[in-house]
């Protein structure tokens, strides 16, 4: 036989998630020390622009100062002789700071400048002094900007007058400050700062690849460890290191692998175990068949009855087993708030038609209980055949509330239950050492276990006073805001041997087509 494998599909390439957490984190850095810097750059820009203004405006005012003060020496102290004497004087007294200069105009040629050396020389600006000229028009006195010929100025052109000055009357001093070179001084700060920013933008990326590297180490591993398992192999598990979040994820896939490998362990062993309930009656069947002697008819008739027998046993294997199977979906019970006294009524009712019972209601809770009364009385009627097969067909039912859990039990009075036997007999096909044992599908109390955890609660048996076996089927009551609204009552049924005082009897009856209970392992 040609053996096929499965082709493992090819792994799709892309950006890792540690790249994008680091191109993430390195991003938003990178937008924030941009914002800051951007920020800084244009509030340390202005700054500078609103000191160049008060500087310009201090000039103005030593202009005036100088002017208003007149000449301090020689026969006209006190006064000007000119205006160009006063221009002259002003031009010489001021004292320009760094990337600053100063220059007097007369009839819009630079006449005056200091006597010394400016950062700023102003001697051969001809086209400057026709803007300063052509801007000042009539004003007094203004604060501008120049900027041609790749020079950026900030300049405040006043002009000067002396009553009763020798012509020109009115002249110009003009202040100027270079602002390429003001801001010059912020540009090496803000290179230093981008310098800076990247080297800090790198180390956020080196660490960022670091720390999702160690970090994301788990995720690797899972999805290596995905990788090796398949349906035959399914032991390997992670390593849970440390205790954050991503150890809790791991944790979490383990306890998947665990129930993954639990539910394939569970389902190899169901398929094997139904390959050999199956493959008794198929060789009971043809062992018949094949020795059957055709021409005798009681031959053929016996064989025939043995036939049919085994293949109603295979029928209600497969029922049994599609019921479970049931169970095992994704909403196994549909939980409703029930009347328990009513349910355990109609339970008491539907189990007196099972054919070989007898049956009496034992103390029932009050109150009402969020459950699913189908599966209940699925599982109680499973029980009650359980103890019509293995407890001789006497039993008792009934219910109780024990704090928070409510429990329904059906009592058998037959020999009880081996304690090494107690659980066993919760399990998949398992079968006692008696004929009734055998001739079950060995899936009857499985069903009433797993009814039992699909409400959250369990199955027990324990011994019962005075002889027995009491079946336990307990749950949680749930929280449920009103009792529902009782039905009737069912009809009293007619009396059958006496009974302990305080027991309500009911006594066998013909077994009902709606109301059959599934054979019981």
């Amino acid at each position: 036989m040609k053996q096929t494998t499965t082709a493992t599909p090819p792994r799709r390439f892309g950006i890792s998630v540690r790249t994008r957490i680091v191109a993430a984190i390195t991003a938003v850095a990178a937008i924030g020390l941009t914002a800051v810097g951007v920020s800084v750059y244009l509030v340390e820009r202005q700054r500078i622009m609103e000191q160049v203004d008060q500087r310009l405006h201090a000039n103005l005012d030593s202009a005036r100062f100088i002017v208003g003060e007149g000449n301090p020496e020689g026969p006209d102290a006190g006064t000007w002789a000119s205006s160009s004497a006063a221009l002259e004087a002003v031009v010489q007294r001021m004292s320009p700071d760094d990337n600053a200069g100063a220059m007097g105009m007369v009839d819009g040629t630079i006449t005056f400048v200091p006597g010394f050396d400016l950062d700023l020389d102003l001697q051969h600006q001809g086209m400057f002094a026709q803007h300063v000229e052509r801007t000042l028009g009539g004003d007094k006195a203004i604060i501008g900007t120049y900027a041609e010929r790749e020079v950026a100025w900030r300049y405040l052109a006043t002009t000067i007058s002396v009553e009763g000055s020798a012509a020109p009357e009115e002249v110009v001093f003009v202040m100027v400050y270079d602002l390429d070179a003001e801001l010059s001084e912020f540009d090496d700060a803000a290179q230093m700062f981008i310098i800076v920013s990247v080297i800090v933008l790198i180390v956020i990326a080196a660490t960022g690849t670091i720390v999702a590297t160690r970090l994301l180490r788990p995720l690797r591993q899972m999805r290596t460890t995905a990788e090796r398992i398949s349906a035959q192999n399914l032991d390997a598990r992670l390593d849970v290191v440390g205790n954050d979040d991503v150890a809790e994820l791991t944790v979490t896939m383990n306890d998947m692998l665990d129930r993954i490998d639990a539910a394939l362990e569970s389902q190899r062993q169901l398929l094997s175990d139904v390959g050999h309930e199956l493959k008794t009656p198929i060789t009971i069947v043809r062992g018949y068949v094949e020795v059957m002697d055709p021409d005798d008819p009681v031959d053929a008739r016996e064989t025939r009855e043995l036939a049919m027998d085994e293949l109603d046993r295979m029928g209600r294997l497969v029922q049994d087993l599609a019921g479970a199977a049931a169970l095992h979906g994704p909403s196994p019970v549909q939980l409703h708030p029930t009347d328990i006294g009513d349910l355990v009524a109609q339970i008491v009712r539907k189990a007196a038609a099972i054919e070989g019972g007898e049956v009496s209601a034992g103390a029932v809770a009050e109150g009402a209980a969020m459950l699913d009364p189908a599966r209940i009385t699925q599982a109680m009627l499973q029980l009650a055949q359980n103890a019509v097969t293995h407890g001789g067909g006497r039993m008792e039912i009934g219910s109780s509330a024990v704090g928070t859990q409510l429990e329904f039990w059906v009592r058998d009075f037959g020999s009880g239950v081996p304690d090494d036997a107690k659980q066993e007999i919760f399990e998949r096909f398992y079968r006692g050492a008696d004929a009734h044992s055998r001739s079950g599908s060995g899936l009857g109390l499985n069903i009433v276990q797993v009814i039992a955890r699909a409400h959250g609660g369990s199955v027990r048996v324990e011994d019962a006073p005075g002889g027995g076996s009491r079946f336990v089927l307990s749950i949680p009551r749930g929280s449920v805001a009103s009792a529902s609204a009782p039905v009737p009552a069912p009809a009293p049924a007619p009396a059958a041997a006496p009974r302990p005082a305080g027991d309500m009897v009911i006594p066998p009856r013909p077994p009902l087509p709606d109301a059959r209970a599934d054979e019981g392992s």
